[in-house]
């Protein structure tokens, strides 16, 4: 019986690993929950699942969490809360599912304790590539990706790294695809939001309708299967039912297939290196639409030309990246700004942070400060 921290419990990344827990009364048991501010999906959680532990990030929230929390559940707030549950002694796998750098701290505590991280908080790389993994070479902890493209891309390097010349990571191409940059000024944050095939936060839609989702994730490969920027290539892929391909120096090319749908790679973080009934239905491609492939258009999706060059650059550019990304969609989602206007202040970010090295937790996290301070300047100077 395995123990499992969920960070990000009440968000569509956790509500799906609690789903698959559900099928598995006999391997595992909720140990810990974590969320912001939603107490009420929270005590719904608690009620259900029975956890140890369950962690408000908001100390308000908390408070209205612990007065009706069901008995043997000890409700705890604060970030640092976050920390303590997944680096507890008796935690053994850690759902990473905080969406952004929030996420960055615990997921590091995680990986120091020597857990098996199953990581859907790519930020946490793209911020502290080098720490994180440097803490999991230390501890002995597993890093096992969540993602569908990166879970399909390990999946495929169980045989053997021998060989491996590229990979590709296939992405959806998002809502607005099909839509030509003259329009793509005036969408709004209902469009952006509006995923063809997934089911996911507002962020994260917005990320993914810039393809700088598929961006972060060009940089967490780089991290995770320590490949250099030319090894990793974007192909567009609608219908999002191969995941990601791996190709070798023989010609050969190996890809995982299956249904768009988050549980399969959750399932098997879980169950690796075995695998189990995730609750997933299984793939009969005579039933789907024939499947396409496309060069992504670097001129509309300028995002993924940023995430590129930042990776090129290294030291502090990813994290500056990300920063300068998570203000400027914010920004969007308030229709502070325009969906083009998210790239263009990203690249003045760039430009205007100094280039540093980030070898330890507190630089990281200044200049995750900073740069989010310059993301806040830029904007305002084009309100």
């Amino acid at each position: 019986m395995k123990n499992i921290c969920i960070l990000g419990a009440t968000g569509s990344i956790g509500l799906n690993t609690l789903d698959v827990i559900s099928l598995h009364p006999d391997k595992y048991k909720v140990f810990a929950l974590s969320a912001n501010t939603g107490w009420e999906k929270m005590l719904d959680l608690c009620k259900t699942h029975k956890p140890a532990y369950a962690v408000l990030v908001d100390s308000d929230a908390a408070e209205h969490l612990h007065r009706q929390a069901p008995e043997g559940v000890t409700v705890l707030s604060g970030e640092e809360s976050l920390s303590k549950i997944a680096a507890h002694q008796k935690t053994d796998y850690v759902m990473a599912a905080i969406v952004g750098s929030a996420g960055m701290s615990s997921t590091l505590a995680a990986a120091e304790a020597g857990k098996r991280i199953m990581l859907a908080n790519k930020e946490s790389l793209v911020l502290a590539g080098n720490l994180l993994i440097n803490a999991v070479k230390k501890s002995g902890a597993e890093l096992i990706p969540v993602d569908s493209e990166h879970s399909a891309i390990f999946q495929c390097l169980q045989g053997s790294h021998v060989g491996l010349s590229k990979i590709q990571l296939t992405a959806s191409g998002g809502p607005f695809l099909n839509t030509p940059l003259s329009e793509l000024a005036l969408v709004t944050p209902s469009q952006a939001c509006d995923h063809p095939n997934w089911k996911m936060g507002r962020k994260i839609s917005v990320d993914s309708a810039t393809l700088m989702n598929k961006g972060l994730e060009v940089i967490e490969a780089h991290f995770l299967f320590a490949l250099k920027p030319n090894q990793i290539e974007v192909v567009v892929h609608p219908q999002s039912i191969i995941h990601s391909l791996v190709h070798f120096d023989d010609g050969s090319v190996l890809s995982q297939l299956g249904l768009p749908d988050m549980r399969t790679a959750i399932s098997y973080a879980l169950s690796y290196p075995r695998r189990q009934k995730s609750g997933v239905a299984s793939l009969d491609l005579t039933q789907q639409p024939s499947l396409e492939f496309l060069t992504p258009n670097l001129e509309t999706f300028s995002c993924l030309g940023l995430a590129y060059d930042a990776l090129k650059a290294g030291k502090n550019a990813p994290a500056t990246l990300n920063a300068a990304n998570e203000i400027a969609v914010e920004a969007f989602l308030n229709k502070q700004i325009g969906f083009l206007d998210i790239g263009k202040t990203i690249e003045s970010v760039l430009d205007a942070v100094p280039t540093t090295n980030l070898d330890t937790l507190a630089s990281v996290v200044e200049n995750d400060r900073i740069s989010r301070q310059v993301a806040k300047s830029v904007i305002e100077s084009r309100a």
